[in-house]
């Protein structure tokens, strides 16, 4: 299992979806209206190599509390200038567009951690600043230090993706067990 270490650099182009790997360092969370305010306001740390979580912490006296990942492609078209800016990963669940793979080719890539995990991940993380915080807990961008959080790369920096394997999987045996139906699952 590979150990990245924040800043990431140009090591995440030779990573491969499906791989496993280790993450610490710092890590910024960012929902939708995070991004909505770093478009509006700028960035309030520095994109390059960095790494977003999309997530909304649970957090206590700047104790995380749980810090699952929420459902990534409701940011899907806020993506694009975050990796134009130099962000070099995204950890989410659920996987994001088509249009994003593309977009992650050559400078990014996409981890998956598993939902319903919040206590494993909190257990591997330490809050250390909060930026925008009168968006709330769950929008703010809380700056979190990880200690070896476990992850898939599950979109890779050449157009590989693990979501995209299992949706065509599923349609292939959906289509075999109805073999007249013209719905995609």
């Amino acid at each position: 299992m590979k150990q990245l270490q924040t800043p990431l650099g140009d090591e995440v182009l030779s990573l491969k979806a499906g791989e496993m790997v280790t993450l610490s360092g710092t890590v910024y969370t960012a929902r939708d209206e995070a991004h909505l305010k770093i478009m509006e306001d700028g960035f309030p740390f520095d994109p390059k190599g960095a790494v977003l979580y999309h997530c909304g912490p649970v957090i206590a006296d700047n104790r995380i509390i749980v810090a699952g990942p929420t459902t990534s492609a409701r940011m899907n078209r806020l993506t694009g200038f975050m990796l134009d800016a130099g962000i070099r990963g995204i950890i989410g669940k659920g996987g994001m567009s088509a249009e994003v793979r593309e977009l992650l080719r050559g400078r990014a890539v996409y981890f998956a951690f598993t939902g319903g995990c919040a206590n494993l991940a909190a257990a591997r993380m330490k809050c250390t600043g909060v930026h925008f915080p009168e968006l709330g807990m769950a929008e703010a961008v809380w700056v979190i230090e990880l200690d070896k959080l476990p992850l898939t790369v599950a979109m890779d920096a050449h157009g590989g993706d693990l979501f995209a394997v299992i949706e065509d999987h599923a349609h292939e045996v959906f289509q075999a067990m109805y073999p007249t139906s013209t719905t995609r699952i």
